[in-house]
C-alpha cells in the first residue's frame, strides 16, 4: 500500500498582516514569473501578474508567456527540427525510401508554429484564471517600494499595492549603434513571425542564437552568412565552439570574420509577400566591404528591463548591463523586492528561471529552505551539430582547479542511424569529453557533447554531475547499446596522453 498526497489546488488565503492589494506581484510573464506566481497562489497567496510586450522596431509583439514559449527556445527548436526533417529526407535514401526532396514552405511552417504558440497562450491565461492568480496586461512601473503603476494598450492606468514583488521582466535583443539597424533589421523577436521567406540573410552575431538561427536557416534551404567580430559562443567550451563553426561551414553556411557591420541601406522596399534588398556595408579583415541581403538578422546580446521599470523609486541597484546583484534567495537591495531569470548575472536558461521561481514561491510562502544551484545546470544549443553541456568548460575549470588539476577525457563517435550515410564532410564532428578534477577523485566537473539528441543526452547525465559522479562512476555505468549516451561510459583516452581519438570502436 502506498499513498498519493495530492496537493490542495483551492489552498485557503494565508493570514495577512498587511493592508496591500496583493501579498506578492509578479513583474513579467515569461516561464520564471509564471512558475513563481502559481507556485505562490498554490501556497495560499494572493498574487497578480504584469506583463506587456513593447513592440519591435518592426512592429512584432505576442502573447503571454514571454520569451521562451513566443520568440525563443519554444518557435526555435520547431524550426531546428523543421531544418533536421529535410536533413533526414536525405538520409532516408540509403534507407531505402524513394523520397524526393521539395522546396520548403517558409509560410506553412510559420503558420503551424504561431498557431501552436497561440494555443499555448491561451492555455497559460486559462491555468492562471483557474490556479487564481490576478492577470493584467498591462506595463508595470514602480511608485514605492509597495506600489506600482501599470498602463494598458488603450493608456487606462491603474495602481496595485503589494506586500512582496518579484521582478521577472527577462531581456530584448540589442541593436548596435549602426546607421540603418532598427529602421531594416530584424532580431529573434521578429524572425519566428517573419510574413515573408526572408531570403538570403545575415545573421550578426556569434551567439547561441545566432548560430541557432543561421543552422535551421540554411537547413532550410536559404543562403546564409554569419558576421562574427571575434569568437564563436562566448562562454562555452571553445574546443566544442569552433567544432560547431566548422560542422556549420561544411553545411554551406558562411562565415564573414572577424567582421562588423557599419551601415545598412534599404535599395528597395519589401511587399507583403516579398523581403526588401539591404545594401549592408561592413568592415572585413581590416577592408571595408558591402553585399545585399534580404534580411539581416542581429543577434549581439539582450539587455535586461530593468531601467524600464522606475527602479530609481525605489532605490534598486543594478550593473550596467542591466543584472541585478541578489542574494543567494535572490533578494535584491530593496528588502521586499527579488530578482529571478534572465535579469541575475547567471545562465539565461528558462529552465533555471522556472526552478528559481517556484523555489523562491516555497520559500516565502510554504517554509522551504531550498536554494537554486547556478553552476551545475544542463544546456543544449541547436545548431545543426547539436551542443549540450552541464558544468564547467574546459578553461574555466583550469583557471577554477588549476591545469595540473583537470584531467580531460574525450572521444569522437559515430551514431548509429548515421552509419549508412554516403561519405561526406560533415563526417567526424561527433564529440564527447568529460572534464575531472584529479584533486578530487576525478570528479566530473564538466561534461559537453556533440551530436544528435544532445539534450536528451545532457539532461540525463546533469543529474550525476549534481550528485557529485566521478570518472569511475561513469565507468561503472553500463551503457545502452547502440546509443550515443554510452560514449559516456567507455571514454579511456585523456588530452593529457597525446593519443589519437580519430580511431572508434564498434
Amino acid at each position: 500500500m502506498f499513498r498519493v498526497q495530492v496537493p490542495d489546488q483551492d489552498a485557503p488565503d494565508m493570514e495577512r498582516t498587511h493592508d496591500y492589494n496583493f501579498d506578492l506581484a509578479v513583474l513579467g510573464g515569461g516561464s520564471g514569473g509564471l512558475a513563481c506566481a502559481k507556485e505562490a497562489a498554490k501556497h495560499g497567496a494572493k498574487v497578480v501578474v504584469f506583463d506587456f510586450v513593447q513592440p519591435t522596431p518592426q512592429k512584432t509583439t505576442w502573447g503571454l508567456g514571454g520569451t521562451c514559449l513566443n520568440v525563443g527556445c519554444i518557435p526555435k527548436k520547431l524550426m531546428h527540427t523543421a531544418s533536421i526533417y529535410g536533413e533526414l529526407a536525405e538520409d532516408a535514401q540509403n534507407y531505402g525510401w524513394n523520397l524526393t526532396k521539395d522546396s520548403h514552405d517558409w509560410d506553412r511552417m510559420v503558420g503551424n508554429v504561431q498557431n501552436h504558440i497561440k494555443s499555448q497562450n491561451w492555455k497559460i491565461r486559462v491555468d492562471l484564471r483557474e490556479k487564481n492568480v490576478t492577470y493584467y496586461n498591462e506595463y508595470a512601473t514602480f511608485v514605492d517600494k509597495h506600489t506600482v503603476k501599470s498602463v494598458n494598450k488603450r493608456g487606462s492606468e491603474r495602481t496595485v499595492t503589494a506586500d512582496k514583488f518579484v521582478l521577472a521582466m527577462g531581456g530584448r535583443p540589442n541593436y548596435p549603434d549602426v546607421p540603418g539597424a532598427k529602421e531594416y533589421a530584424i532580431t529573434s523577436d521578429d524572425i519566428f513571425s517573419l510574413k515573408y521567406h526572408p531570403g538570403k540573410t545575415l545573421c550578426v552575431g556569434a551567439s547561441y542564437i545566432s548560430l541557432e538561427c543561421a543552422g535551421f536557416l540554411n537547413g532550410l534551404g536559404i543562403d546564409t552568412t554569419v558576421m562574427v567580430r571575434s569568437i564563436l559562443l562566448r562562454g562555452f567550451d571553445k574546443d566544442c565552439s569552433e567544432k560547431i563553426g566548422e560542422y556549420m561551414e561544411q553545411c554551406g553556411v558562411k562565415f564573414l570574420r572577424p567582421c562588423v557591420p557599419n551601415k545598412i541601406e534599404c535599395v528597395k522596399e519589401p511587399t507583403d509577400t516579398s523581403p526588401p534588398e539591404l545594401r549592408v556595408s561592413f568592415t572585413h579583415n581590416g577592408e571595408e566591404k558591402s553585399d545585399v541581403f534580404n534580411t539581416v538578422l542581429f543577434a549581439i546580446g539582450r539587455k535586461p528591463l530593468t531601467d524600464k521599470i522606475n527602479p530609481e523609486a525605489i532605490g534598486l541597484k543594478f550593473d550596467p548591463n542591466g543584472k541585478i546583484p541578489v542574494t543567494e534567495e535572490e533578494l535584491t537591495n530593496v528588502d521586499n523586492v527579488y530578482a529571478i531569470g534572465d535579469l541575475l548575472n547567471a545562465p539565461e536558461l528558462t529552465p533555471l528561471a522556472i526552478q528559481s521561481g517556484r523555489l523562491l514561491a516555497k520559500r516565502l510562502y510554504a517554509g522551504s529552505k531550498i536554494l537554486t544551484d547556478y553552476v551545475n545546470v544542463p544546456t543544449t544549443v541547436f545548431t545543426p551539430l547539436e551542443y549540450g553541456s552541464v558544468g564547467l568548460s574546459e578553461d574555466a575549470a583550469i583557471a577554477k582547479y588549476g591545469e595540473e588539476n583537470i584531467e580531460v577525457y574525450h572521444t569522437k563517435h559515430t551514431p548509429t542511424e548515421q552509419v549508412v550515410r554516403e561519405a561526406s564532410p560533415l563526417e567526424g564532428y561527433n564529440y564527447a569529453k568529460l572534464i575531472c578534477n584529479r584533486a578530487d577523485n576525478e570528479r566530473v566537473v564538466g561534461l559537453h557533447y556533440l551530436g544528435p539528441n544532445a539534450g536528451e543526452i545532457t539532461g540525463g547525465f546533469g543529474l550525476g554531475l549534481i550528485m557529485g559522479a566521478t570518472k569511475s562512476d561513469f565507468d561503472r555505468l553500463v551503457g545502452i547499446h547502440p546509443t550515443s549516451s554510452e560514449v559516456f561510459t567507455t571514454m579511456n583516452i585523456t588530452r593529457r596522453s597525446g593519443q589519437s581519438i580519430d580511431v572508434e570502436d564498434c
